[in-house]
């Protein structure tokens, strides 16, 4: 048995070499070649499977270690018997405390209340759910839209898009890329969805890049309409467009799901899911030994501080949002290299938090945040 695995897939280096001739390869460069004889191709989301790349190979079965599959030509894997799977989900806690700091930067930069403010969700899956958990416990008011949701459990939970748009004053998008049918999502952010958004609101997309029209956000924000915006994912990846990134508040390289959880909960899956298909006893593998935070204790004193700004304590210790944006500030030639070699940052679930001075109402929230609390 073959396999070929993106290089850039972490925790499964020896997992699979008892059980098959492992090939390592940059996911761009993955080619026919490569697969002429595999069985198995392991990927995430910069290798391209169409018929291009898999016409006469002997490739069987796809995973790909991401929540996405637009990479991934599944009319094509079904005309000809190639089993695919992705990882859904796999990095919601991820993204969730992405979130988290990406608003808490808006906080900190534009001096408002969290909870004055209403959040719009577009895209209400595992992590639009996650999302969603951390808002209200961080005291916003939250909005979903969901059409694929809504049209199996019905709208009682959720309102339309236009609502969405004139009611909230931050969107976040938590979309998968649509191409095409009812629910398209490619250039959704287009000049009449931006011109029906709220005045002087904030923008947040870290689902896919081609879900935005980059040139008329551009013109949005010179004319003043939006007060904020945080991308995480853009059209032309790695390519970007310097001067929409020179408007926004923040810019990263498409790392909001890049915690080592994330990661993990993303490899394992792929792995489960081959050694189902292939029947190689691996069913239940996880990561033995993910690495910890340098410093998992996290000391705040919350005398004379409001809710908010022990939140921004606690969740600025886990993550500073800032430094990944000034990393592609400084060398946006390197967006491979710093997504590729992102650091290991871990979620809130792998931090404790020594607290003095706050009452059990804000504690019990940042337990529920996933955050240990220690005597």
């Amino acid at each position: 048995m073959k396999v070929v695995v993106d290089n850039k897939i972490p925790f499964i280096r020896g997992v699979l070499e008892p059980y098959a001739e492992v090939t390592y390869v940059p996911g761009t460069e993955v080619n026919r070649e490569d697969l002429i004889d595999a069985d198995a191709l392991v990927i995430r989301t910069r290798t391209q499977c169409n018929h291009e790349l898999l016409s006469g190979t002997s490739v069987k079965f796809i995973a790909s270690a991401t929540i996405g599959f637009d990479h991934i030509d599944t009319e094509y894997c079904i005309k000809n018997n190639i089993s695919w799977t992705n990882a859904p989900g796999c990095n919601a806690g991820s993204v969730q405390q992405y979130i988290a700091a990406a608003m808490l930067h808006l906080v900190n930069n534009h001096k408002f209340n969290l909870q004055d403010k209403t959040l719009g969700i577009i895209g209400v899956g595992n992590v639009g759910s996650k999302v969603s958990k951390l808002a209200k416990i961080l005291g916003l008011k939250v909005l979903e839209n969901d059409p694929p949701r809504e049209r199996i459990e019905g709208p009682d939970q959720f309102v339309p898009l236009d609502y969405i748009l004139k009611n909230s004053d931050i969107i976040s998008l938590h979309v998968p890329l649509n191409l095409s049918g009812i629910d398209k999502t490619a250039n959704m952010v287009d000049v009449s969805f931006l011109k029906k958004m709220k005045a002087e609101s904030f923008l947040i997309n870290s689902s896919r890049g081609e879900v935005v029209e980059e040139k008329s956000l551009k013109e949005t924000i010179k004319s003043g309409k939006l007060k904020g915006v945080i991308l995480d994912v853009w059209k032309n990846e790695p390519y970007l467009d310097m001067e929409l990134f020179d408007l926004i508040d923040i810019g990263t390289p498409h790392i909001a799901g890049y915690s080592l959880d994330g990661k993990a909960n993303g490899t394992s899956m792929s792995i489960q899911a081959l050694s189902k298909y292939f029947k190689l006893n691996l069913d239940m593998w996880y990561p033995e030994a993910i690495p910890s935070p340098s410093n998992s204790l996290i000391m705040i004193d919350g005398k004379g501080k409001k809710e908010q700004e022990i939140f921004n304590d606690a969740i600025s210790g886990t993550y500073q949002i800032r430094s990944d944006d000034l990393k592609l500030r400084n060398s946006p030639q390197k967006f491979e290299e710093l997504r590729g070699n992102y650091p290991g940052r871990r979620e809130f679930p792998s931090y404790s938090l020594k607290l003095i001075n706050t009452d059990k109402v804000i504690q019990e929230k940042l337990i529920k945040l996933g955050f240990k609390i220690i005597k």
